[in-house]
């Protein structure tokens, strides 16, 4: 064979090449930027976007769009994957990370104004003299009036460090104050109340799974224990969750060596159990959990690990049912995309996700009030458990598809609520007036030194009354049949806003465990010595 031969192959190659990129450059240019080449998805919606940026009747700030689909394309997977921007991914790991920079105050806004409801202890407030009931009008000469939540919270915030001049109105003062607050590190505790309901009883409120949980309950559990606590009571209601591992830390600590904690397994993660090591401190204590609707994620790994190991009695309500487990993947930019990557299940093999459909986040975000029209908060008949059964390690039958049931069922109580008092919750006079009420006796609530001194007090008051004239102020129409009936659920309502504004989070929830029906019934369950699970009677 001679060489011109030899390099006919070649040449044949290079020419239909050649043909193609000629074809491609012309169809590009006087086609429509219509190329059939472009054929895999990724390709497409990049070449879509090429599109738009060269040919769109408008100008088009692509960057723009590529945000505002990013949200979009994650809803179509689950209705747990999302796309956090980099404005905002900051201030999302902030509750979890257990601390952030800024000035230290919890507020509230009413008329407009920001009123400090309470001054975080050892925080830069404090040190710089602001007080409780301070009305903040403007940060650095910038106004703080007719400002969203979020907006203010982006001016009082900023790096650890720095000052931020605060204007300030202050009851029994003519003037406005000023006041340098020089930012710093604000804790932000997740194990937010502890304290013995009676002398051999402890309570915990976990209010999220976060970096300092842990640490934190292990604190509070040993100063109860210090106080004599024979018996536990975690309150996981209204957690939303939080970090994974946070949660089987915790877990680790009531159940001895060798039991499985969690696992989680999805498509391109392989099956990885989660154990216990056998050095908790608290295995042999008489356990409670308390959840209902607001109790997902973590909170659902941690009470379903204490029911499947019959470790301990799970009370209250049906919880969430989220049972999806969501990889962080920053980009350069600091904006996160937390991805799904695996479902988790329970000790018994339960995944307790509760149904969707892809697409309709729409309908996940209702399931709640769907629950409630069901009659699922006030009767556990009307909770239909229909996924797999599964068995706990006495044999006690459990249910997966759809959050963790309690092992005994505490209903919402609404046999005092009317539409007087629905109509006065929801349109935040309650709130309104506890602070108005709070800001007029602060002089008073400081000299009390306990939460029955101050429940004691606040009840010789007439609350009822008062509030029922500051309802007709602000367009509250007066109903004295309803006033009545609902009296015990205004009067709890009102003491426990008043208690929390004047003091904190503590002296709140123990005023509220009193009448709390789901800690009434654990302290029985104690009383009864009836706390650990038994195993099944067989026929």
């Amino acid at each position: 064979m001679n060489n011109k031969s030899r390099f006919v192959p070649l040449l044949l190659a290079l020419s239909v090449i050649a043909g193609i990129a000629l074809g491609v450059f012309y169809t590009s240019h006087f086609s429509g930027n219509r190329l059939s080449i472009i054929n895999t998805g990724s390709n497409k919606l990049n070449y879509l976007l090429q599109i738009i940026d060269n040919n769109y009747v408008d100008t088009i700030n692509v960057n723009e769009l590529v945000e505002e689909a990013m949200p979009q394309i994650l809803s179509e997977l689950d209705p747990h994957s999302s796309y956090i921007g980099a404005t905002d991914a900051e201030e999302s790991v902030e509750e979890l990370e257990g601390s952030f920079s800024g000035i230290g105050v919890r507020f509230t806004v009413q008329k407009d104004t920001v009123n400090v409801m309470n001054v975080i202890k050892g925080g830069p407030s404090e040190k710089a003299g602001i007080l409780a009931g301070d009305r903040i009008i403007a940060a650095d000469d910038s106004t703080l009036i007719k400002l969203e939540n979020m907006q203010i919270m982006k001016r009082l915030r900023g790096p650890k460090g720095s000052k931020v001049r605060l204007k300030v109105i202050r009851h029994g003062h003519k003037d406005a104050l000023t006041f340098s607050v020089i930012r710093g590190d604000v804790p932000v505790e997740s194990v937010d109340s502890y304290f013995m309901l009676d002398k051999q009883t402890g309570y915990i409120s976990i209010e999220n799974f976060g970096k300092n949980t842990y640490p934190e309950m292990i604190v509070a559990l040993a100063k109860l224990s210090m106080q004599g606590m024979k018996n536990l009571i975690i309150d996981l209601r209204g957690n939303r969750g939080g970090y994974m591992q946070t949660a089987i830390q915790m877990v680790n600590e009531f159940l001895p060596s060798g039991q499985l904690i969690v696992y989680t397994e999805g498509r391109k993660s392989p099956r990885e159990d989660y154990t216990t090591d056998g050095r908790g401190s608290f295995q042999q204590l008489p356990l409670i959990v308390l959840i209902d609707e607001g109790s997902a994620s973590a909170s659902e790994i941690f009470a379903g690990a204490i029911q499947d190991n019959d470790r301990g009695t799970i009370i209250g309500r049906r919880s969430f049912g989220k049972g999806l487990v969501q990889q962080p993947i920053e980009f350069k930019d600091g904006s996160i995309v937390r991805l799904t990557i695996a479902r988790y299940y329970t000790p018994s093999g339960r995944c307790i996700q509760k149904p969707y459909e892809k697409g309709k986040g729409e309908e996940y975000e209702n399931d709640m009030m769907l629950r409630y029209e069901r009659g699922e908060f006030f009767s556990a008949d009307s909770i239909h458990q229909d996924g797999p059964e599964y068995h706990t390690r006495l044999g006690r039958a459990v249910y997966g598809g759809g959050g963790i049931m309690p092992d005994i069922f505490i209903p919402e109580d609404t046999t005092l609520f009317t539409s007087y008092y629905k109509e006065a919750l929801f349109s935040g006079l309650t709130i309104q007036f506890a602070f108005l009420f709070t800001d007029q006796h602060r002089e008073q609530l400081s000299r009390l030194n306990s939460m029955n001194e101050m429940e004691a007090w606040l009840k010789r008051q007439n609350l009822l009354e008062l509030f029922a004239r500051y309802g007709e102020e602000h367009g509250l129409r007066r109903r004295n049949l309803m006033l009545q009936r609902s009296a015990p659920l205004f009067e709890r309502n009102l003491i426990e806003n008043i208690i929390y504004n004047a003091e904190d989070q503590q002296w709140r929830l123990q005023y509220r465990s009193k009448e709390d029906l789901a800690v009434k019934r654990a302290l029985k369950l104690i009383e009864e010595g009836n706390v650990l699970p038994t195993a099944p009677a067989h026929e």
